[in-house]
């Protein structure tokens, strides 16, 4: 099986450039990393031929409140029964660690539905410790890291080194924020098959440009290569 490029998009502009390209996924928040509205992932959903995972996040920080939390559980209902094929969240607690109560009672909310933590892994305290409970959340299947809440040019020998020392994280993690194309194939080596690509697909790296397909396609060759 080949190595899977997960694609950021913020609306259904985004979506032919992606499909074009090669993407096999696409992850849709807002263009501040928060929870599209309904209307969107629908417009997005009857645009995109792709599996499509949406962003569940109320607030800039890693936390939730419990009327947040109650209505998350909401929304990941409502976009699973829209047709997307997963959610993306990630909780810590005070302690910079991962609220495992929080996800987990997330994630079993809606039974069924896979899931990706996002970026917060980078956050915490305690690596180790963190990643020791991702593996044992159900449903999640991708965990968006970096190694450095600095992005992959600070953390990349750190994941690189998790990676090549369990082969079971290396699958679950899927490198993204600020990955550059010479950091694959190191990646890919020590086991790692998911990549994600947001800014590096758009002309200029500019949120106000929409997803260009020649972009993810360099990127698709090179997980082909």
């Amino acid at each position: 099986m080949g190595l899977l490029l997960d694609v950021a998009v913020m609306h259904e502009r985004d979506v032919p450039g992606a499909q074009e390209g090669g993407a096999d996924r696409l992850l849709l928040s807002t263009a501040d990393g928060m929870s599209p509205d309904l209307e969107q992932v629908s417009a997005v959903l009857r645009e995109s031929d792709l599996p499509v995972r949406v962003m569940l996040r109320l607030n800039d920080s890693h936390t939730t409140t419990g009327g947040e939390f109650t209505r998350l559980i909401g929304l990941m209902g409502e976009y699973a029964d829209l047709g997307a094929d997963g959610v993306v969240f990630g909780f810590l607690d005070s302690d910079l660690g991962v609220d495992v109560e929080t996800c987990r009672t997330l994630a079993e909310s809606n039974p069924g539905v896979p899931w990706t933590f996002h970026g917060a892994v980078d956050a915490c305290l305690e690596s180790d410790r963190a990643w020791r409970h991702l593996r044992q959340m159900p449903g999640l299947d991708a965990v968006l890291a970096s190694g450095s809440p600095r992005g992959m040019e600070a953390g990349y020998d750190d994941l690189l080194a998790l990676a090549e020392s369990d082969a079971e994280l290396a699958a679950l993690m899927m490198p993204g924020h600020g990955l550059v194309p010479e950091q694959v194939p190191w990646l890919a080596r020590a086991g790692v098959g998911k990549f994600h690509v947001g800014p590096q697909v758009r002309p200029g790296r500019s949120l106000k440009a929409y997803v260009d397909p020649g972009h993810v396609r360099s990127w698709r060759l090179l997980l082909e290569s």
